[in-house]
């Protein structure tokens, strides 16, 4: 249970991303394991043989969050970050939170027959998700960068939730 309570409480702090520290102090791998692993499930292809619809599968989507999040957190590092490795896998990993929200809502979405509107508010939903998830982390990664080299970490920071949203927004079977 203490568990349980530490990942909501981080949750939390990525849906309000006031306390910069909130996720630093005490670092887990299990809510950015969660995360990935709802994503991965939630944009998977099919594998049959008469619905393929060209989707990643599940280990590609869990390889490019983890490797992903690996690259962004060595550029964090090798450009005088003053965090840990995996405090930075860690705030990255939670920080897929609103994705995963935004993933949901577009799923909903899917239920609906398909038209432009609906996929512009599928592309609005999946904005604000990206929008939300980049902030937050550089609330909370922000200040463990040098201030000259902050553009050079947001950067990657950015392109990495980027790659997710594409995901999402890409994902287009019921």
């Amino acid at each position: 249970m203490r568990d349980l309570r530490a990942v909501g409480t981080k949750f939390y702090h990525v849906l309000y991303p006031k306390e910069k520290k909130a996720l630093l102090k005490e670092w887990d791998l299990w809510g950015p394991l969660i995360l990935c692993t709802f994503i991965a499930m939630m944009v998977q292809g099919t594998q049959e043989v008469d619905k393929q619809d060209g989707g990643p599968e599940f280990a590609q989507v869990f390889v490019i969050v983890w490797l992903g999040a690996a690259v962004v957190t060595m550029n964090t590092k090798l450009l005088g970050g003053t965090i840990s490795f995996f405090q930075s896998v860690c705030v990255l990993g939670y920080c897929l939170l609103p994705s995963c929200l935004s993933l949901i809502l577009c799923r909903l979405i899917l239920i609906a027959h398909q038209n432009r509107i609906l996929f512009l508010l599928r592309f609005i939903v999946t904005c604000i998700g990206f929008a939300w998830a980049t902030f937050a982390a550089m609330v909370f990664l922000g200040d463990s960068q040098p201030s000259s080299r902050k553009s050079l970490a947001v950067y990657p920071i950015f392109l990495f939730y980027f790659i997710i949203s594409w995901l999402i927004i890409s994902h287009s079977n019921v």
